[in-house]
């Protein structure tokens, strides 16, 4: 039986990925490329980021504050809401954000060189198209997906609190202490763990499917399409895995 495309794709992109994480260890890095995947995995991506945590932080609260209002435990609501993005909303949101910002880039970009034999036009130039092209992305991402995270909790949670003191008058000290109480320091740590290892898979795998584009300029959306779905499949398995890891008891 033929093994399935996208599952060779997966293998491959595993190991562009293995391979780009290998030589960002041994300093292999192409710095000239690195500041310009900063800036599009950074920079380029907060106002996004910036507008979806604002919503989710308001949604959300709005849900909670107006079901534990009407319970009598209003001032419970900063610490459900902190616990909420820290643990499963800020990292997994913020992961999807950055899969249809950057992966689709990065995805399209080296696909469409790919097909336009540029990628064999470095490998002829003697220079490591992983190395070259991947690792800057990898890195990049690496670097961002934590920050951005942090950023979207940040904003999420002021969010939170601006909505439960305007519309259900929970006193700001209310809202503040409820989140010192219920949050541990440990939850924003792994916080942070989930939203790498979740930038980790979003660059191996949208440079591994742009990598293996094959055929014409069709084929690279094709590529950039498969890559967001299966980001977004392995996204959600590893979610379910780490937060039994790190939250299971």
């Amino acid at each position: 039986m033929n093994t399935p495309r996208s599952l060779k794709r997966l293998g491959s992109s595993l190991l562009i990925g293995g391979q780009a994480i290998t030589a960002t260890m041994r300093g292999r890095i192409n710095t000239v490329d690195l500041s310009d995947q900063l800036m599009e995995a950074g920079p380029g991506s907060l106002l996004i980021v910036l507008i979806i945590s604002i919503a989710a932080g308001s949604v959300f609260n709005i849900q909670v504050a107006a079901e534990l209002t009407r319970q009598g435990a209003g001032s419970t609501v900063g610490g459900i809401l902190a616990i909420g993005l820290a643990r499963e909303i800020a990292p997994l949101l913020t992961a999807c954000l950055l899969a249809g910002k950057v992966a689709t880039a990065y995805a399209a970009q080296l696909g469409t060189m790919k097909v336009t034999e540029q990628i064999d036009a470095i490998t002829m130039l003697r220079t490591d198209p992983v190395e070259y092209l991947v690792v800057p992305r990898l890195i990049a991402l690496v670097v961002m997906a934590p920050l951005q995270c942090f950023f979207f909790f940040f904003v999420a949670i002021w969010s939170g609190q601006i909505t439960s003191t305007a519309l259900y008058n929970i006193p700001p000290t209310v809202f503040w202490t409820s989140v010192r109480t219920w949050m541990h320091p440990e939850d924003l740590l792994f916080m942070l763990v989930k939203a790498l290892v979740f930038g980790l898979i979003i660059a191996t795998i949208s440079c591994g499917w742009g990598l293996t584009t094959k055929g014409g300029p069709k084929e690279v959306g094709t590529s950039t399409t498969g890559a967001v779905v299966m980001i977004l499949i392995l996204v959600c398995i590893m979610d379910v895995v780490l937060t039994q890891v790190l939250f299971g008891v």
